[in-house]
């Protein structure tokens, strides 16, 4: 597992060490679970898919310019 550091608003971190106390979990855990439903729904976006395949392309370009 890696650590993070995080900055994050006031009301944020309450609102997070409110969810997490009301969850019976930890803070990290509540933040770790919010990153996997964000993932998720990326996922399952096609217009982000569009957006991710083109970067990845640009990238490839890229590497394979490099590599000349």
């Amino acid at each position: 597992m890696k650590t993070m550091s995080l900055r994050i608003e006031d009301d944020q971190a309450r609102a997070i060490t409110a969810l997490a106390m009301a969850e019976e979990t930890s803070v990290s855990e509540v933040i770790r679970t919010a990153i996997d439903e964000r993932i998720a729904k990326r996922r399952a976006d096609k217009d982000f898919q569009a957006r991710l395949q083109r970067a990845v392309e640009r990238n490839r370009e890229a590497l394979d310019l490099l590599a000349e």
